[in-house]
């Protein structure tokens, strides 16, 4: 292996996946693909591991290599096919995410890797508009699409197309996106076919190994430097939506020389609503904080994760039975298992860790009639927050932090797009804890509604407050709140409403926490 040459193939994989992100968002229809860039790419080995992705959502990065291994291991490909799914107990994570998967052949007939991207779709289906839905049952979250050919031989799947689209509320909206994944996907083929046809196929597939390699090396490095031992978190989220009971999200962790184990089998057991997480969101979650470890310059791919084992109990809250509820559990329980793993990573090197973050996405969901077209519309979005403090720096002010990477939709789009107002967008003054080093202030995001809708509200950290580190204040819990002809009534951080026209949602996002205490009384 040739260091420089690895280099130059790093950055020419990684090229692959941002320039099919570049077509996605360019090419894409809805504000939350367009906008909000709510997509991730990447570029895979002939046997679905992950080379190289671009610097996308990292919960859907971390499981998609598991939807990629489950479509190599069921579906027999031929040139020009292309397969999709959503199904999270098949590698995905909730049902709006869509995943379409296309291999890259060679010129005698053999697969030489694989292009993926993933999008969340406004809308899918199920018993609320935007498929973010208070849920208990997988089913009634949207269409369950299992891996399957929706191109086959350069076509579409007409038929496949038309259920697709007679299940959302959007049809002309999904057609577009999904028209644009296909795009995307075809991007990917042929830039790496070109890189192929340059640099030779044998040298490509090398050096496809020997980046997953380095990434390992790498990543064995970083482990080393914890010190031995074992390590435990715990930390709760406040709720499933249906009833008040706190659900504990547990992490042990060992270090032993440069190998991690994470053993969350005493989280809770599998709940009624939809926070439920399947082990690819597990997966990913563990992947970004030990990635978050090693330099940006190292590439992310399955690599990163030789040397890290996860356990999970089957039938917990972190491992569901299929056809569980889980809608949420990609948006919300990501963000608090990032939290636990942090909170243990701390009892061993508090020092290089922050406080917690706010701890959730803040998912809103608003869809009905626009009265002015007499169209169905679906506006979903996630607000950002407040991240924590470390030891060297304060936290940042209303930004996606974590399991999030995703833009806001700007005023402008939001309002041409859907028959909504902005009432105020601002940054929450003081949410942030206090301390040493202060935590970063969240959000605040008010909607009026210009027509009746149903509106849903998935958050967290509204009742458990995102804890500070070394002696910091934790950081101020989040509140949703609906206002209707100036009357104000405090939400829960789960709920489902219809709302009428001059209604108004008001979300202010948590802060995160502090470190350092600098003599500030702490409040529980």
């Amino acid at each position: 292996m040739d260091p420089i040459k690895l280099e130059v193939f790093k950055n020419k994989f990684i090229s692959v996946a941002e320039e099919m992100g570049y077509c996605l968002s360019r090419t894409s229809f809805s504000p939350n693909i367009k906008e909000r860039r709510d997509f991730s790419c990447a570029l895979f080995d002939e046997q679905g591991r992950m080379v190289a992705q671009a610097a996308h959502i990292p919960v859907h990065l971390g499981s998609m290599p598991m939807s990629v291994k489950s479509v190599v291991e069921k579906i027999r490909m031929r040139q020009g096919d292309m397969v999709m799914l959503n199904d999270p107990f098949s590698g995905g994570t909730h049902l709006p995410d869509i995943t379409l998967i296309a291999p890259v052949f060679t010129k005698d007939g053999q697969i030489l890797a694989y292009v993926a991207n993933r999008a969340h779709h406004a809308d899918i289906g199920g018993i609320s508009p935007g498929s973010m839905t208070l849920s208990s049952s997988l089913f009634q979250e949207g269409l369950i699409i299992p891996p399957v050919k929706f191109v086959r031989n350069g076509l579409v799947e007409d038929d496949l197309l038309q259920i697709i689209l007679r299940n959302t509320r959007t049809p002309a909206e999904r057609k577009g996106d999904l028209s644009a994944q296909i795009s995307a996907n075809l991007t990917g083929i042929k830039r790496f076919k070109e890189l192929v046809e340059s640099r030779g196929q044998v040298v490509v597939t090398n050096y496809m190994q020997h980046l997953n390699d380095y990434s390992e090396r790498i990543m064995q490095e970083a482990i080393s430097k914890i010190p031995d031992g074992d390590y435990s978190f715990l930390d709760y989220l406040d709720d499933d939506g249906f009833s008040t009971e706190r659900i504990r999200l547990k992490v042990l962790l060992n270090i032993t020389s440069d190998q991690a184990f994470l053993d969350f089998s005493g989280s809770s057991d599998q709940v009624f609503g939809s926070v439920n997480a399947t082990p690819s969101i597990t997966r990913s979650a563990v992947m970004y904080v030990f990635r978050c470890l090693i330099p940006e310059s190292v590439p992310t791919n399955d690599g990163c994760m030789a040397p890290i084992s996860i356990r999970t109990r089957c039938g917990s809250v972190l491992n569901p039975r299929n056809s569980a509820a889980v809608a949420s559990g990609n948006v919300e329980t990501s963000q608090r298992i990032v939290d636990v793993v942090l909170g243990a990573l701390s009892m061993a090197m508090e020092e290089r860790l922050p406080a917690a973050s706010q701890g959730t996405m803040n998912n809103i969901s608003i869809g009905g009639i626009d009265t002015t077209t007499g169209r169905s519309f679906s506006y979903y979005e996630t607000i950002g927050g407040g991240t924590g403090a470390s030891a060297r720096a304060d936290g940042e002010h209303a930004i996606h932090s974590h399991m999030t990477n995703t833009m806001n939709t700007p005023v402008e789009a939001l309002e041409f797009s859907y028959p909504l107002r902005v009432q105020e967008y601002s940054i929450r003054r003081g949410s942030g804890g206090r301390g040493h080093h202060r935590g970063g202030n969240g959000v605040v995001r008010e909607l009026k509604l210009l027509c009746d809708a149903q509106v849903t509200v998935l958050s967290e950290r509204r009742v458990l407050r995102p804890y500070g580190l070394s002696g910091g204040e934790h950081g101020k819990c989040g509140m949703n709140t609906v206002i209707k002809n100036n009357q104000k009534t405090l939400m829960p951080g789960k709920f489902s409403t219809h709302l009428q026209s001059g209604d108004i949602i008001r979300i202010e996002t948590p802060g995160g926490g502090s470190y350092g205490s600098d003599g500030v009384t702490l409040t529980e």
